[in-house]
């Protein structure tokens, strides 16, 4: 009744069905079955993590990992704690049927309601479809968390059995946190790497393949709980680790079948789990006891959202992509509580926890309150809110390309800063893995094989099985290349990998240029640090070359300065002509001129203002020097031009103004520099005494 699950989570309803067989079989009179925390434990928790940690989304976790790391473990210190000591404060403050419980055995109580459950976590926000960032924040945060409650519970329970806790007891009880945290991530990085060497020697037996996915990370989880580890931590760590390379040694088949097999197994995990919820919820003892339950359950609440909040302000500080009140609402509201804390509080034992049966009870109230009340509520807050959801896209080639191009441009700025972020680390385990693990785990040439290519490959395959699927293998479009067709036909597979159906030269070709440009970029580069540059050979050159060219600019701008006669209006020839008949000792030579620039023309004949010759072009400023004050407020001299000799052309003879210097003086005296204009009233050439 797709009607009843949209509006329902399907969490909710299985409980409901348990409550109804519970119901139902105590109805006959008979005893229901109570969900014991070793079945739990052994059979019905590892196939579910397995699957979350199998088919991680490793980028998205990886890149969010301090602040998953941070809600994980401050996140649920602080709740329990929190909860524990306001719990200790209502006992005593609750009456005599409170008063008794110890503050250890309420930190006890809220260590083990604190953690978020993954499998709660998994049913619900698989079926609203969240966003990524949020999804991977939510659910990586209720992977992590278990070494913390795994630790709080020995610890308290360990507690609870002494006469005395000593303040060494208390150090040792924070280092175990470490030891059962990365003791399980290294339990499970070690079944991982012998899962994938294994799969290296299994081409010849393809069916026993998915066998030792499951073999080995099963011996992982019981390996990390026979040492009180985290088992959950080993669970994810064997699962990331194995799967690049197993999935590089087995068969496609055998890969189909971890893909289905894991999905079956957790989703009958995650029913048996949720209708035992309900058997056991009928069928279990309990105490009610209204001060308690309501205390938990708002507590609950009021940590979480407080939680939240401080971690988001102080996470943002530090993160690129901030944390908004509509993010940090669904965090805090997606903090659902489930069978593992059910689990959890059924190992207690009656003799150092008589209250048992009261925690079960508040338990079972706060499980039934997240996953229903919440659990309902949250796709109509979601929806309301306008929170972004999961986008279903395929991936592409080009999205592939450009993933890694800015994966090395990242790495690159990186090292050029001199910053050792995230990127310079990852770029230095994918160069490890390249050149010694992956030889080491995957058979033949795949080892090799660049990270493109494998891509592309999967990417044809897809695009075959779906082909097949659709029944369009009659339509096959002649885009389809002919590995797509090679795929669909499983007869002509021959035992290696069939390559797309060019010439070895062309396929070398593209390999060679797609490998020099996405896979090496920072072996091209590898010798530019900012602690050890190479000496440019050229650097020198480069500099004189430089430094003559600021020098010819600075010489020419000086001349600019210096020598640019003023733009003024250019009178006609007859005005010119008028001007020095009518005064004629005011462009008579000066005594103390000889410096100066004369200019001669010709009174008699009607000539353009073109004709100006220079006549004696050596100013001081031509030398780079500047002109003295006295020559600068005398101006130009100009002179009349001498009548030249019968038998000369005035036109080819050249004068003394001729030389390519003196034309080049020119070029400054005719070009209106930004030398300032003449005041008003101020003549334009000074007349001389």
């Amino acid at each position: 009744i797709p009607s009843v699950s949209n509006i329902v989570p399907e969490s909710c309803l299985l409980i409901v069905v348990g409550l109804l067989v519970g119901g139902l079989i105590k109805g006959v009179g008979q005893k229901p079955p109570i969900l014991k925390s070793d079945i739990f434990f052994l059979f019905l928790l590892p196939p579910i993590i397995l699957d979350a940690g199998y088919f991680l989304p490793l980028r998205q976790f990886t890149e969010n990992l301090g602040t998953i790391l941070i809600f994980a473990v401050v996140g649920t210190l602080w709740n329990a704690f929190f909860l524990g000591g306001l719990m200790y404060a209502v006992c005593q403050l609750g009456g005599p049927g409170l008063n008794h419980i110890s503050l250890l055995a309420n930190l006890l109580f809220g260590s083990i309601i604190s953690a978020v459950d993954p499998v709660a976590v998994l049913a619900v926000f698989e079926e609203i479809h969240i966003n990524e960032l949020l999804h991977i924040l939510v659910f990586g945060e209720s992977l992590l968390n278990d070494a913390v409650t795994v630790v709080l519970y020995h610890l308290f329970e360990e507690f609870a059995n002494f006469e005395q806790v000593t303040i060494i007891d208390i150090i040792l009880g924070f280092l175990s946190f470490f030891v059962v945290s990365l003791g399980g991530v290294f339990v499970g990085v070690i079944y991982g790497v012998i899962a994938a060497f294994t799969s290296r020697f299994t081409s010849h037996i393809r069916v026993i393949e998915p066998l030792f996915v499951f073999l080995y990370s099963y011996m992982a989880y019981l390996s990390a709980e026979l040492f009180h580890l985290s088992g959950i931590m080993a669970l994810i760590a064997s699962g990331v680790v194995m799967r690049p390379y197993v999935e590089a040694n087995i068969s496609h088949k055998s890969h189909t079948t971890i893909k289905y097999f894991l999905k079956m197994w957790s989703s009958v995990s995650e029913t048996l789990i949720f209708i035992f919820l309900g058997v056991s919820t009928v069928a279990g003892h309990h105490y009610w006891n209204w001060t308690f339950v309501i205390s938990t359950l708002l507590f609950c609440l009021i940590a979480r959202v407080l939680g939240v909040l401080v971690l988001t302000w102080f996470i943002n500080k530090f993160r690129i992509v901030k944390l908004t009140p509509k993010d940090q609402f669904i965090i805090a509201y997606g903090g659902l509580r489930g069978a593992i804390a059910f689990s959890l509080c059924y190992l207690l034992d009656y003799k150092h926890f008589g209250m048992r049966d009261m925690f079960l009870t508040a338990i079972i109230t706060v499980i039934f309150f997240t996953v229903f009340v919440q659990g309902m509520t949250i796709r109509p807050l979601v929806d309301l809110l306008a929170v972004k959801k999961k986008q279903e896209t395929k991936r592409s080639i080009n999205e592939e390309i450009h993933t890694q191009f800015l994966d090395h441009l990242l790495t690159g700025i990186e090292d050029i800063c001199g910053h050792y972020g995230h990127h310079h680390w990852k770029d230095k385990l994918n160069r490890f893995n390249k050149k010694y693990v992956k030889k080491c785990l995957i058979a033949g040439e795949r080892s090799k094989e660049p990270q493109l290519i494998a891509f592309y490959h999967k990417m044809e395959m897809k695009q075959a099985i779906e082909l097949v699927e659709s029944g369009g293998i009659g339509k096959i479009p002649s885009a389809v290349s002919t590995v797509s067709i090679q795929n669909i036909n499983p007869k002509t597979l021959p035992v290696e990998r069939i390559l797309p159906a060019l010439s070895k030269d062309k396929e070398e070709e593209i390999r060679k240029i797609l490998r020099n440009n996405l896979q090496k970029t920072r072996q091209r580069l590898r010798s530019y640090n900012r602690h050890t540059l190479v000496a440019d050979p050229y650097e020198e050159a480069w500099n004189q070359m430089l430094l003559r060219r600021q020098k010819a600019r600075q010489l020419e701008q000086k001349m600019n300065n210096y020598l640019t006669v003023p733009a003024h209006k250019l009178d006609s020839p007859t005005m010119s002509r008028a001007r020095i008949g009518s005064d004629p000792l005011a462009y008579e030579p000066k005594a103390d001129s000889e410096n100066l620039p004369i200019i001669t023309i010709d009174p008699a004949s009607p000539q353009s203002p073109e004709s100006v010759d220079l006549m004696n072009e050596e100013p001081k400023g031509c030398g780079g020097l500047p002109p003295s004050p006295e020559e600068d407020e005398e101006g130009l001299v100009m002179r009349v031009k001498e009548p030249s000799s019968p038998g000369t052309d005035d036109v080819f003879t050249p004068g003394t103004g001729d030389s390519p210097s003196n034309q080049r003086m020119l070029r400054c005296l005719s070009d209106p520099g930004p030398r300032p204009e003449p005041e008003e009233g101020e003549p334009f050439i000074p007349k001389g005494q």
